[in-house]
């Protein structure tokens, strides 16, 4: 299954969709009449209000389904809005595009799709006007063009319902609006330049750190701050601040980091970004930084990293203003939080796909591929390790004996108790059948690796009836040129163990 490629103005496109404030709001009966004339008119079963966000499509009306929300990769939708002609997909069981795609092999088993995009005076293709069928249903151009026309009514309520908005929202002044116009196109820059940052190999602290950055000074905000959320606690770092700035405000995060309440503290479970226009009116509002200045505030959810709930917090201090939080400020606001959080549920997935190419399926110790990526990243450091190389005495026997399935919770359990033996000192990697790897990023007495692995075989004893020990041969990588000669001479004297370990049984036996 093939996911639509992103349009040359993605940026632009976002920004466009985010000021309307159309995403998740509720059904309206003015965008559902659109969708009943579509589906009345081209004799359809169902017809959707589309909208294409950074990484999902989400229906704001429609005939015939419930929800249409979807990830983009499987959004027909994202196809539509790359030129202004309508795309049709006559049978989307036979396209190479869609034929595995989860709304064509399961629900709403979608056969037939024609949508037209939603372009909005700008220019921008923001969404779509579609309509499904699941069974065989041909097209004349005249329906194609009646797609469009109701398209393109969908774009002029959509126009009407923006500007009431803005009327509603009391945002009709003139200077505010001209500066808003104004900071338009800068805003857009910004947007692009976030994406393009969260594409840059930095580290998740760095790349948030300056997307953060980059959106604070975009608005002209006096203070921005990076904060970290873990077991419910805030942990608040400043990353922007304006250098003459009242020092209760510059060192913030120092304060807000000792406070055993604040605003802040209670916006772990924010979902979408919170404005507070008048700080000092909030009951948890800090008193010593409403005598400084502070006037507003703006939390804005990034996403989540491994646990952590990540905000960026701007504020705005000094003189008092009625709308300390324009519309313009509020479009990039939303527009960039939304970018950082795709941005860190890829880089999640990217993760995930990579530790698990690195793990021992069986056992989740490492496998193979990560000894070698390890030891080549310590060679080219040139610090010095000690590497264990072992097997399983008697393995064999007990696989014999006791079946496959008691041989492998016996290798679980070796792994398990040898990874809690080690712990921080070093890595775990099973390399098949029996054989595992211990690897210590340091100088490590023979001595103490043979008591980690002591500890572990009783651990793994306990999963079999058959008696079982362990083979370890030891080697220091300052004893060798290279890392494969270390991996041999622990091989050497793993089987230099072995043997001696026989005949020392044979002898006790004769």
């Amino acid at each position: 299954m093939l996911g639509a490629p992103v349009p040359p103005d993605e940026a632009a496109r976002l920004l466009d969709l985010a000021q309307y404030h159309i995403l998740d709001t509720a059904r309206e009966e003015v965008f559902d009449r659109v969708t009943r004339l579509a589906a009345r008119f081209l004799r359809v079963p169902v017809a959707v209000v589309n909208f294409v966000d950074v990484d999902r499509q989400w229906g704001k009306a429609m005939v015939g389904l419930d929800d249409s929300e979807a990830p983009r990769e499987y959004s027909f939708c994202a196809w539509t809005i790359l030129g202004d002609a309508p795309f049709v997909v006559p049978d989307a069981s036979s396209d190479p595009r869609f034929m595995h795609n989860p709304m064509v092999t399961g629900e709403p088993h979608i056969r037939m799709y024609a949508g037209a995009p939603l372009i909005t005076p700008r220019g921008h293709r923001i969404g779509t006007l579609c309509i499904t069928d699941n069974k065989p249903h041909p097209l004349e151009e005249e329906d194609l063009r009646a797609l469009q026309d109701l398209a393109a009514m969908a774009v002029n309520e959509l126009e009407l319902r923006s500007h009431l908005q803005r009327m509603q929202s009391q945002m009709s002044a003139q200077v505010e609006q001209a500066e808003d116009l104004r900071q338009r196109l800068e805003h857009a820059r910004t947007l692009q330049a976030v994406h393009d940052l969260m594409d840059l190999p930095l580290t998740l602290e760095e790349a948030v750190r300056e997307a953060a950055t980059l959106i604070g000074q975009a608005i002209q905000a006096d203070w921005t701050g990076l904060i970290t959320f873990e077991n419910g606690q805030p942990h608040t770092q400043r990353v922007y601040g304006q250098p003459d700035l009242h020092p209760v405000l510059f060192n913030l995060a120092e304060r807000l980091n000792t406070a055993k309440q604040s605003v802040t503290h209670i916006m772990e479970g924010l979902n979408t970004p919170f404005y507070l226009d008048t700080y000092r009116d909030h009951p948890d509002a800090l008193p010593a930084v409403v005598e400084a200045g502070l006037q507003a505030a703006a939390w804005v959810p990034l996403g989540t990293w491994e646990g952590k709930t990540l905000l960026m917090l701007t504020l705005r201090v000094g003189q008092e203003r009625e709308l300390p939080w324009r519309g313009s400020d509020r479009v990039l606001l939303e527009a960039a939080g939304r970018s950082v959080r795709a941005a860190l549920n890829e880089r999640a997935a990217l993760q995930a796909a990579a530790q698990a190419a690195r793990q021992d399926a069986l056992t989740r110790a490492l496998n193979r591929r990560a000894l070698d990526e390890d030891l080549e990243q310590l060679e080219a450091s040139g610090a010095n390790y000690t590497l264990a190389l072992m097997d399983l005495d008697g393995f064999k026997a007990l696989n014999d004996t006791e079946g496959h399935a008691q041989g492998d919770k016996v290798l679980r359990l070796f792994a398990q108790a040898l990874k809690v033996e080690v712990g921080d000192q070093g890595e775990v990697y099973r390399l098949g059948g029996d054989e595992f790897v211990l690897l210590l990023p340091e100088v490590v007495e023979e001595e103490d690796v043979y008591e980690m692995v002591d500890v572990a075989v009783p651990a793994a004893q306990q999963g079999a009836i058959s008696r079982i020990g362990a083979s370890v041969g030891v080697a220091q990588s300052s004893a060798v040129e290279r890392s494969a000669d270390v991996v041999k001479l622990a091989d050497v004297r793993m089987y230099e163990a072995k043997r001696r370990r026989k005949d020392a049984q044979n002898q006790v036996e004769v």
